[in-house]
């Protein structure tokens, strides 16, 4: 009698796009009693905690800390420097653009969308024309994705900062860095970036629940004429507090706090430019991989353009809707949980990669090897090399 033999057992990989990994330093951390909220080590660990998230940012401006997720941290953002009946502009290329433009309508904004579909980065040529016939400065503000985590497009921040300097245009320029920070490179400040929002469970390496927004002058100096604030969302406590629990505007997450500092540790003891090196080698072992698998027709990677694919998360596609069916085998018979084709056209057909944070070589070839696997078992055509052409990357 033939017998199904599942492969699944032992320690189960979650290689989706957000949560990651978490390190055994952070889950650690947060084992332990709940601390004294009024008094003690809790509340002097917060400046050099706040001092340390800014380091990664790349800024020396301002960082307010809340108890939310990224969608959260949309609507702090926008909460604090766009009022009801301002207009923004949204460059979309990947559903979280559109989440964020949605997050701005319900606030009361306007939003002008110019939408990219799910598989092109920014044309700056349309952006441009936005702009120049903006004449009145309507436009407040740019809400501009760094990385969707959806279609794994990575986009020009700096060339966006670029344009608005060179049409002289006032708009401030909002990054959406919850994919990127602390895997792909992102310059706060070098890059010209007015606020920036992001969350923990990413590269971050924390479980999810908390969220940042990163702020300078400029876009402080709008916060000081919006009509008003909600009092849970008004940055200015947060990032400049009197009182401990002003930081959070109440009750602090403190286990989340514990594990953030270790993760910060991490990061640190590492440099963040070692931390973006191994993301960017890691990812082009995957790109290795996935192109030489794509010779047999049937997989696709989503973004054609190596200069545009993030460092995090990598957008597959299969032919015939068969994503769902390579990440079923991959889940319930190796144990290696793939993302889902979020936002995408074809669910059934898209899936992702998760490749940031807590990630090293043998874990991305651990991702190929499942892959190579379940191809083989639904008899997926490919092209044959992938695990030899991602070694090599890894081993140059």
């Amino acid at each position: 009698m033939t017998q199904t033999v599942s492969l699944s057992q032992g320690r189960a990989y979650l290689a989706i796009p957000g949560p990651s990994v978490m390190p055994d330093a952070v889950l650690q951390a947060m084992h332990r009693p709940s601390p004294n909220i009024y008094d003690g080590e809790l509340i002097d660990m917060m400046p050099g905690l706040t001092r340390d998230l800014c380091r990664v940012a790349g800024t020396k401006h301002n960082v307010a800390i809340y108890i939310a997720n990224g969608h959260g941290t949309w609507e702090a953002a926008l909460s604090n420097v766009i009022a009801p009946g301002e207009t923004v502009l949204a460059p979309a290329s990947g559903r979280f653009t559109h989440g964020w433009a949605e997050m701005a309508e319900g606030l009361g904004a306007k939003v002008q969308l110019i939408n990219f579909g799910s598989s092109s980065a920014w044309d700056f040529d349309r952006i441009a024309d936005a702009l120049r016939a903006d004449q009145n400065h309507q436009i407040k503000a740019v809400l501009a994705v760094h990385v969707d985590t959806s279609s794994s497009i990575r986009n020009d921040i700096p060339a966006l900062r670029q344009l608005l300097d060179d049409l002289n245009h006032p708009a401030l320029l909002m990054a959406d860095c919850i994919a990127s920070l602390g895997c792909d490179r992102f310059e706060m400040d070098e890059w010209g970036v007015d606020v920036t929002v992001t969350a923990c469970q990413k590269g971050l390496m924390t479980p999810a629940g908390v969220g940042f927004v990163f702020f300078n002058e400029k876009a402080q100096a709008k916060r000081a004429t919006m009509p008003r604030v909600s009092q849970y969302w008004d940055w200015q406590p947060r990032a400049h507090p009197d009182l401990f629990y002003q930081y959070f505007n109440g009750t602090a997450p403190t286990h989340h706090l514990y594990g953030l500092r270790a993760a910060l540790d991490l990061i640190h003891a590492e440099g963040i430019e070692q931390v973006w090196a191994r993301h960017e080698r890691l990812a082009k072992a995957i790109w290795a991989a996935c192109e030489t698998w794509a010779q047999g027709g049937a997989l696709h990677l989503n973004v054609a353009d190596r200069a545009h694919r993030s460092h995090a998360v990598t957008a597959l596609r299969l032919t015939d809707s068969r994503g769902t069916a390579l990440r079923a085998f991959t889940e319930n018979q190796l144990g290696l949980t793939l993302g889902i084709g979020l936002g995408m056209e074809d669910y059934d057909g898209c899936f992702r990669l998760g490749h940031m944070g807590h990630v090293n070589g043998q874990m991305v070839m651990a991702i190929l090897g499942g892959m190579e696997t379940a191809m083989a078992a639904l008899d997926i055509p490919r092209g044959t090399g992938a695990l030899e052409a991602a070694a090599a990357v890894l081993a140059a």
